[in-house]
């Protein structure tokens, strides 16, 4: 498959809307799988580093939109679910970083596991950090370890979630409001991380689709 793509693309909104369109359910599973193998592949067979940072930045120029009509409705076992949750969770932070980072810190200081080392935020994380760790969890996607660039997703995933159950428990009294909105939060980070880390061992198990 990999043949018919030699020469490094620089993956405007067409490359990933030439894959959309169809509702028939079969036509986009085999969609999704196509689309995320291929431009998984030829972002590690091109030497063209712009490559790699068109992808990490696709989302800044595009929007989600031609990735949630190819990823979103893929199984969270599979490499276009992955890619479509990392895209998510970078899009997360990038929102609102100094929120995202608030609650990274909190978790930080009240989860006792190696997830802070794992994840790779420096300590203390403020939003410039947070939103670059985003981008260098995405590039190891396409240029690192990619069972590495899951687990660490999934590190993050749970440290911010750890963050807003501590925060959301800080704020019970005053606004449950927002407690019960971090709970929220934290349960779908939590399932996110756990998609995740499914993900991280498919992959090292060569089993990942």
């Amino acid at each position: 498959m990999a043949d018919e793509f030699r020469k490094p693309a620089l993956f405007g909104g067409s490359e990933f809307e030439a894959f959309a369109g169809g509702e028939d359910p079969a036509a986009v599973l085999r969609a999704a799988h196509r689309s995320a193998h291929l431009l998984l592949s030829r972002a590690r067979e091109s030497d063209d580093p712009d490559v790699v940072e068109r992808l990490v930045h696709y989302t800044d120029d595009h929007g989600l939109d031609a990735l949630a009509e190819l990823w979103a409705r893929s199984s969270p076992h599979s490499l276009p679910g992955a890619l479509w949750r990392i895209y998510l969770v970078r899009l997360l932070i990038r929102q609102d970083p100094a929120g995202v980072a608030l609650l990274f810190q909190r978790g930080t200081e009240v989860l006792r596991t190696i997830d802070p080392v794992i994840a790779g935020a420096p300590t203390p994380a403020g939003p410039g950090e947070i939103t670059e760790l985003a981008d260098t969890i995405l590039r190891g996607l396409f240029d690192g370890d990619f069972a590495n660039a899951l687990e660490r997703a999934a590190a993050f995933c749970r440290v911010t979630a750890a963050g807003a159950t501590s925060i959301a428990d800080d704020q019970e009294a005053a606004s449950p409001e927002r407690a019960t909105e971090l709970t929220t939060r934290a349960l779908r980070l939590t399932t996110t991380a756990d998609e995740l880390a499914s993900c991280a061992r498919m992959s090292r198990a060569d089993t990942l689709d």
